[in-house]
């Protein structure tokens, strides 16, 4: 793909955490939900291509089901999944439908992106959506994936299926909203001297050593696994922000080239800011 600045991406991909959907009481976060249908709608009438993929399937389910925390078997958590992801469905083509704007649900395992016949299809359903500005949303099949398998089908989480979703779709950025404000050279949870790197142009040791790998108590994702997203990104030659996913309206400022949390990006990009 072209080298192209933050300002002149055309294809977008926005990966949405779990932490961003559903509230610390296990709620779903239907102010989050709106105004990323909002801030999407208003992209896609503005002429970018997105692509939308989310996570918070088994959170939604476990809402509906009372449930305070994840399952320990896989039956059980394929069964919130499937639960879930018809509710999360509808919240989204209800809040998308509301800013007049056509959304559909694409899910997938790791085998189907694994085979070239299905891969192709995938694609060709991806490039077709989009050309008819319709905003896909993508989620992991997680009431059929599993680990345990002779072939692989799962991802690992939506921080790696994100990567993949940007590298089938060939788009120009990978958007990654999270509960964190960017990539820290450690915890800031923890550690208050913590420092937000605001670029990374290539993934060494030092970062990995600095990644924790513990998500919330509803999601998978940790630093570790956007760290391996970005190898994906850095790979292609692409680029992926990682912000806070608080207010998804931040997607505006990333795109007019602010610096908001942080760019991967190698040397060969540059934008107005740097």
């Amino acid at each position: 793909m072209s080298r192209t600045s933050i300002e002149s991406v055309k294809r977008i991909v926005v990966k949405v955490g779990t932490s961003s959907l559903i509230l610390p009481n296990g709620k779903i976060n239907l102010r989050a939900i709106d105004q990323i249908a909002f801030t999407l709608t208003s992209l896609n009438n503005q002429g970018y291509e997105v692509i939308l993929v989310s996570s918070g399937a088994i959170g939604a389910g476990l809402n509906l089901l009372g449930l305070n925390k994840r399952p320990s078997s896989i039956a059980k958590q394929q069964a919130a999944a499937a639960i879930g992801q018809s509710e999360l469905i509808k919240i989204y083509n209800q809040r998308f439908q509301h800013y007049h704007q056509i959304s559909a649900q694409v899910l997938l395992t790791r085998d189907v992106v694994d085979y070239p016949e299905s891969r192709a299809n995938v694609i060709n359903t991806l490039y077709e959506l989009v050309s008819m500005k319709v905003i896909p949303i993508v989620n992991e099949n997680d009431s059929v994936a599993v680990d345990e398998l002779d072939h692989l089908t799962k991802f690992g989480d939506n921080d790696q299926l994100s990567a993949i979703v940007a590298s089938l779709s060939d788009a120009d950025l990978l958007i990654m909203l999270s509960d964190i404000d960017g990539f820290f050279s450690d915890n800031p949870q923890t550690n208050p001297d913590a420092v937000l790197y605001n670029r990374i142009t290539e993934i060494n040791q030092s970062l990995e050593n600095s990644a924790d790998g513990a998500g919330s108590r509803f999601g998978t994702g940790g630093m570790s696994s956007k760290l391996k997203a970005a190898e994906h990104v850095f790979h292609r030659d692409s680029q992926m922000v990682l912000a806070n996913g608080k207010n998804p309206s931040i997607i505006f400022d990333i795109l007019e080239g602010k610096k908001i949390g942080t760019l991967f990006a190698s040397d060969t990009h540059s934008s107005k800011e740097d």
